[in-house]
C-alpha cells in the first residue's frame, strides 16, 4: 500500500519537467499579493486534468482548491497556457524543414451536466440592419446537443510525433469540412531564434470527410500539399461531367498512412478525464484545460 504522498504524487511534475518548464512561466506581478507557489498550483490542475475530480475534491496536499481552480481560470482568460504550450513547441518543425506534416482530425467529447447552465450576457433584439450569427448563437459556449446530449467537438491538428500543434473546439453537431481551413490557420510555430512563426507545413493529411473543393483550394493557395482521398460521390460526379469535370486531385496513398498519427493525439489527449469528458462551463475555460493535458504531451516528449 502506498501513502497519501505517493498518491499525490502519481500526476505531479517531474523534476526534469518542472526545470523544463520554470523558465516558460510568468513572474509575479509587481502589485498585489504574490502568487502561491507555481509548482504546488500547477501540480494541482495537472492532477484536476488527468483525473477529472471535481475542483472542491482536490486533495488537500495542493493547498485552497479554490486558489487552483483561479489559477486555471486566470490563465485560461488571458492565453497564459497557449503562450506556454507556444513556447514548448518553438521548432518543432526545423528536423523535417520543407517536409513537414501535420494531420486533421476532430473528436467529439460528451460534456457533463455540471457543463450546462453557463451565464451568458443578456443580448438585445437584432433590429432590421443588424447581422445576426446564428451559429454563435445556437452553439453558445461550444456546446452543442443531439440523441447522445450535450457536446463539444475538438478540431485539431497533430505531427509526426503524435503531438498537438493546433486546436479548436466547437459545438458538438457541426461538420468537420469548415473547420479545415480554421484548425489550418491556426498553425503558429514560433522560431527559436529571430523569425517570424511558420504557419505552413510542407504536408497536410486529413481523411474524406476534409474532401472539398474549397479545403482543396485553400491548400493550393497556401502551397501545400494535401493529401485528402477523394469521396465517392464527389468521384463519380467528377466522372459524369467529363472533360468539365477535370482531373482527379493527386493522392498519395503511401503518404496517408500516416494520417493515424492525429488519432493517436487523440487517444493521449483523452487519457486526461477532464478532456475526454467535459466538466468546464465555459469553453475558453475547457480549451485552456485541452491545453494544459497538450503541455504535459510536450513535456513528455520536447523539442530536441
Amino acid at each position: 500500500m502506498g501513502t497519501v504522498d505517493d498518491r499525490l504524487n502519481r500526476h505531479d511534475l517531474s523534476e526534469e519537467e518542472w526545470q523544463r518548464l520554470l523558465p516558460l512561466l510568468p513572474v509575479n506581478p509587481r502589485q498585489g499579493g504574490r502568487w502561491a507557489d507555481h509548482r504546488l498550483v500547477i501540480n494541482g490542475v495537472f492532477f484536476r486534468t488527468r483525473t477529472g475530480c471535481p475542483w472542491r475534491d482536490l486533495p488537500e496536499g495542493y493547498g485552497n482548491w479554490k486558489t487552483v481552480y483561479n489559477r486555471h481560470r486566470r490563465w485560461s482568460f488571458d492565453g497564459t497556457w497557449e503562450s506556454i504550450l507556444d513556447r514548448l513547441r518553438a521548432g518543432c518543425d526545423e528536423a523535417e524543414g520543407e517536409d513537414w506534416t501535420v494531420s486533421v482530425d476532430s473528436t467529439i467529447a460528451r460534456a457533463h451536466h455540471h457543463a450546462a447552465g453557463a451565464r451568458h450576457e443578456a443580448r438585445r433584439r437584432p433590429g432590421k440592419g443588424d447581422r445576426v450569427d446564428h451559429e454563435s448563437a445556437k452553439g453558445r459556449e461550444g456546446l452543442g446537443r443531439s440523441r447522445g446530449g450535450l457536446t463539444t467537438k475538438i478540431h485539431l491538428a497533430a505531427d509526426r510525433r503524435c503531438r498537438p500543434i493546433a486546436r479548436l473546439t466547437s459545438a458538438g453537431q457541426r461538420a468537420d469540412s469548415p473547420y479545415f481551413t480554421r484548425v489550418m490557420a491556426a498553425i503558429r510555430i514560433p522560431r527559436r531564434g529571430r523569425g517570424r512563426p511558420r504557419r505552413r507545413p510542407g504536408r497536410a493529411l486529413a481523411d474524406k470527410a476534409y474532401s472539398s473543393r474549397g479545403n482543396r483550394a485553400y491548400l493550393r493557395r497556401h502551397r501545400i500539399n494535401g493529401v485528402i482521398p477523394e469521396k465517392r460521390d464527389q468521384q463519380a460526379n467528377r466522372l459524369k461531367r467529363g472533360r468539365k469535370g477535370g482531373r482527379p486531385p493527386i493522392f498519395d496513398a503511401a503518404r496517408y498512412t500516416e494520417r493515424n498519427t492525429v488519432e493517436r493525439c487523440i487517444n493521449k489527449l483523452k487519457s486526461y478525464r477532464a478532456v475526454a469528458m467535459r466538466f468546464d462551463k465555459r469553453e475558453r475555460i475547457y480549451q485552456g484545460t485541452i491545453d494544459v493535458a497538450s503541455i504535459r504531451i510536450w513535456l513528455r516528449d520536447p523539442v530536441p
